[in-house]
């Protein structure tokens, strides 16, 4: 379809089609990945993967606005997190050595123990409702798509 300046172009069946996938993946699959953890461990995802995401960083240390950005969420709302989680004895904050302005968010042992714990939860659940329902070519194709559209962890560094 044309369109003027003071009219977008519409979508074709196709792109709505598209977005309507993408739209459905971004709002239902979050619900689908935390109910098993709130179950079996108590975690939210976002809980998780603030958690999950420490765990992977070299020392188990990561600075908060870095922690935020790749779990998605406001640093307030990790803040919140961060201090309940300290309150558990699962992380402790401290001022980033090389640069005092920034927080640092480091892994206990206790804390290392939630997530081992609750990440087996979680991998079954990316498995059934995201992995497994994929071929090989269909989980490519979604990397792909995830690269090109520059929403990987890696690209929001």
């Amino acid at each position: 379809m044309a369109s003027t300046p003071d009219e977008p172009l519409w979508l074709t069946p196709d792109e709505k089609e598209a977005w309507t996938g993408l739209v459905s993946l971004v709002l239902l699959l979050p619900g689908r990945l935390e109910t098993p953890l709130q179950h079996e461990s108590g975690l939210s995802l976002f809980e998780y993967l603030a958690l999950s995401h420490i765990s992977e960083a070299p020392g188990r240390r990561l600075r908060m606005s870095e922690l935020a950005y790749l779990a998605n969420g406001s640093l307030s709302r990790l803040s919140n997190v961060v201090k309940r989680f300290e309150q558990r004895g699962w992380v402790e904050r401290s001022p980033d050595p090389e640069d005092g302005r920034y927080t640092i968010a480091a892994l206990t042992d206790a804390g290392y123990e939630v997530v081992v714990a609750a990440a087996p939860t979680h991998v079954r659940s990316v498995r059934r409702f995201v992995l497994d329902p994929l071929t090989a070519a269909d989980q490519k194709a979604l990397a792909r798509i995830a690269a090109k559209l520059r929403i990987r962890p890696i690209d929001l560094a």
